[in-house]
């Protein structure tokens, strides 16, 4: 990663340039170099995260076309970090790399509108649907009223489990938001039965709520307004650990009524069914990035899917849809085997501007591959020696290594190997020369020590160039997981930061303990994002 490209070789390209990409649906990949903090406080609506500490990991599967036109930017501490990002970029092969011109502070001259936080153009859409169809929503207190009373009312919470299970309204069932067409009707089978969608904040709840009312369904609809933000500024209680899920099978009646009503709707918005004969024919356009995603759950996924396809389960999908698929101007190919998830997945995406195909037609034989596929990632630039947890043990007992974890800081702050220094990995540079002390030698670790193997060759390449060869530098075999099952010590907290703990932005809505200021302030910042768009431009977003 030290190595760069010089700032004079790289080719530049303008904002005008950039904008017209976008307004012609042309590819372009437009990519913030900074770690997840400092890009949730101010990027351009089509900028994707893609940060310098991360590239090898990221970058074949979000941008799996190799001459993609990918434009960067992103500055640290005076630092212009494009010319080691374009470095790593041509090492991965990638060969029509450019500089943003003028960088962040280019985009702001030029007029280009700035947004905070994390997954803006979904956020940003949510808002635009709710604003264009009036999506029904309940504030807090109503659901509340309606829970105490025993009211024929259910409640089906609309993201990931695990986030449902962090916190949830009392009395709610988890239903990812790509399931709820599929299985509403199993949970609220009488017509009269009031269902209540919730999020934590507002835009799954309103895509959840308005996919019900897009797809048909008899019963009284509403989002909970705000979700579980609201409910907690209403001063009311969450329930937490809930395990309450859908049920996995679906009357066959039922399923049948809900790919009906799904590829009406998924029709109306412009996706089109592709056999799974046909899509070679797709794939093999090279000049266009096709994103081929499975819909359906994490375990389905894994039971068995088509060969080739990623799993993204729907409703995260149209949530983070900058995540999987950084490249505007591509296509996605969804898969489902029920002929629901994609069709209502879909309907999103090609609401908010994407070309999009559902597979249609294909037999259970079809999804024969099973498990996760390991992702294709490249070899460190530099190998070095591997040492095993108890010999680091060992190490540190004597005082002869710094170890330095350059995994997630909050992984970092609920647990480490005692006496490691946390220090993000695009920032050891800074480390070394800021904050890390003396050595005689370093070790290199993280969760599974995957990342800390290419930290591991930036700091043999730094200490090369400072004249210190002799410095060994190691990894620790098998990363944290492998100390931990070895039943040896750990300690929490953040005494030895290195660097700041810029690589996460805290979330105004994940937990129950963020500020309320905070919480409300989230909220006020969703309620602007429509008038955003409109001076923004370059949306392309189209509610049906």
């Amino acid at each position: 990663m030290t190595q760069t490209v010089p700032s004079s070789s790289l080719p530049v390209l303008g904002v005008p340039a950039v904008r017209q990409h976008l307004l012609d649906r042309r590819e372009i990949a437009l990519l913030d170099l900074r770690e997840e903090d400092p890009y949730a406080q101010a990027h351009p609506l089509w900028a994707a995260n893609l940060p310098l500490s991360r590239v090898e990991l990221e970058a074949w599967r979000r941008i799996p076309r190799r001459d993609t036109l990918i434009v960067l930017y992103g500055e640290h501490e005076g630092e212009d970090l494009v010319p080691r990002g374009a470095a790593v970029l041509a090492r991965l092969g990638y060969t029509n790399v450019h500089a943003l011109d003028g960088g962040l502070d280019g985009w702001r001259a030029a007029g280009g509108e700035l947004f905070r936080d994390v997954n803006v153009p979904s956020k940003a859409f949510g808002e635009l649907v709710e604003h264009e169809r009036h999506t029904p929503s309940l504030p807090a207190e109503e659901v509340q009223a309606l829970l105490d009373a025993k009211a024929d009312v259910v409640v089906l919470d609309a993201r990931r489990f695990d986030e449902y299970q962090t916190m949830s309204i009392p009395g709610a069932t988890s239903v990812p938001g790509a399931e709820l067409v599929l299985r509403a009707r199993a949970l609220a089978p009488d017509p009269a039965t009031r269902v209540i969608v919730n999020c934590a904040g507002r835009t799954r709840s309103i895509i959840g709520t308005q996919s019900l009312v897009n797809a048909g369904l008899p019963n009284p609809v509403a989002a909970l307004r705000n979700g579980t933000i609201g409910w907690l500024l209403a001063g009311q209680q969450l329930d937490h650990g809930a395990q309450r899920r859908a049920p996995a099978q679906v009357d066959a009646a039922v399923a049948v009524q809900a790919r009906a009503d799904a590829q009406a709707v998924a029709a109306r918005a412009g996706v089109r069914p592709l056999a799974l004969a046909d899509l070679p024919a797709l794939l093999a356009d090279a000049g266009r990035t096709t994103y081929r995603l499975d819909v359906r759950t994490p375990e389905e996924y894994e039971a068995g899917h088509l060969p080739g396809f990623a799993s993204a389960p729907g409703g995260q999908l149209v949530q983070e849809t900058d995540h999987h698929a950084p490249v505007r101007g591509a296509r996605f190919v969804l898969a489902d085997d029920d002929g629901v998830r994609a069709a209502m997945t879909g309907s999103w995406l090609a609401q908010m501007g994407w070309e999009v195909w559902r597979i249609e037609g294909a037999t259970a034989a079809d999804f024969r591959e099973t498990g996760t596929p390991a992702p294709e990632r490249p070899a460190p630039h530099r190998e070095v020696e591997p040492i095993a947890p108890a010999a680091l043990a060992a190490l540190l007992q004597a005082g002869d290594a710094v170890l330095i974890d350059v995994g997630a800081s909050a992984n970092y702050v609920r647990r480490h190997i005692p006496g490691a220094w946390f220090a993000v990995r695009a920032q050891l540079a800074n480390a070394l020369a800021q904050s890390l002390p003396p050595a005689g030698q370093y070790v290199l670790t993280c969760g599974t020590s995957l990342l800390a193997a290419y930290a591991a060759a930036d700091l043999r390449t730094l200490l090369d160039a400072q004249g210190r060869a002799d410095v060994p530098v190691r990894l620790l075999t098998g990363g944290n997981a492998a100390w931990f099952a070895a039943g040896l010590p750990e300690e929490a907290g953040e005494a030895r930061l290195a660097t700041p703990r810029t690589d996460r932005y805290r979330r105004p809505y994940e937990g129950t303990d963020a500020p309320r200021e905070a919480m409300q302030g989230y909220l006020d910042w969703e309620f602007g994002l429509v008038a955003q768009l409109g001076r923004d431009g370059t949306h392309h977003f189209t509610v049906i």
